[in-house]
């Protein structure tokens, strides 16, 4: 599970902001961010089970960030890694309309899934569980582990926040104060809890922006920028057990191609 923050055009220096926590088992093995070996252009971390990744950006400009749907059901094991979704994306040369018409048409290979991919030009959500692709006007928005900007009280407290920094920070937004945003551990009043079918106990556990507990919770922080004149930086966290693991992966590169931006 893993929640997605984004400012798309709502800032007069910035194209693009994300704010984004990876949620997962401790025990399983991640490489930190880098830019991969065998795809040079590309910049995440990365799954060392199935290889593939949740976030990521390329030095072409190309981006995409994937959630999975929080059920009861357990995942099918059968199904295609979705990690594969948003590597595969970055690599392509596609347009992300094309992209995410490509993933409709193939959405049941794979267990439940949102994506968000973004290519210089526009921005495209798709939700395997509606159907549904949608070109996203400028906004802000939140995804979690249901549908783009669904009232849980995570997303709803991220967006507010968000927004609040843009009206905040006219110039240049720190890297900090959205590493503070996606830092909240506040668990969500009972009454406000969603009902994934999980238990009133795991909801409350996976209710905050940042998750902490013993065998699951938030394995690292990524705040990635990019600004209008195509200069991009990308942060990533890593966390063990709640806490800092090892330092900050930092990269900043301009953009190769600038494109529509």
């Amino acid at each position: 599970m893993c929640v997605i923050f984004i400012a798309y055009r709502q800032h007069p220096n910035y194209e693009l902001i994300v704010a984004s926590n990876r949620d997962e088992l401790h025990s399983r093995p991640t490489e930190s961010a880098a830019f991969w070996e065998d795809q040079p252009q590309l910049l995440a971390g990365r799954d060392a089970v199935e290889w593939g990744t949740w976030l990521g950006v390329t030095k072409n400009g190309r981006f995409a960030g994937l959630t999975n749907y929080r059920q009861a059901e357990r995942d099918d094991p059968t199904k295609n890694s979705r990690g594969q979704l948003v590597k595969d994306f970055l690599v392509s040369s596609e347009p992300a309309s094309d992209y995410v018409s490509k993933i409709q048409a193939e959405k049941d290979n794979y267990n439940g899934f949102n994506l968000l991919v973004y290519d210089q030009q526009a921005m495209y959500y798709y939700s395997a569980r509606q159907n549904q692709v949608t070109q996203l006007e400028p906004g802000v928005y939140g995804l979690s582990n249901a549908e783009l900007n669904t009232a849980w009280p995570k997303v709803e407290k991220g967006v507010q926040r968000l927004k609040a920094l843009l009206e905040t920070y006219p110039d240049t937004l720190p890297e900090k104060d959205l590493f503070e945003l996606l830092a909240d551990r506040e668990i969500a009043a009972d009454d406000r809890l969603p009902d994934t079918g999980i238990g009133l106990e795991q909801e409350r556990l996976v209710s905050p922006i940042f998750i902490h507990s013993p065998e699951y919770g938030t394995c690292s922080s990524t705040v990635l920028t990019m600004t209008r004149n195509g200069q991009v930086s990308f942060t990533e966290r890593t966390f063990k057990q709640g806490q800092p693991f090892n330092d900050d992966a930092h990269f900043s590169f301009q953009l190769e191609e600038k494109g529509g931006m």
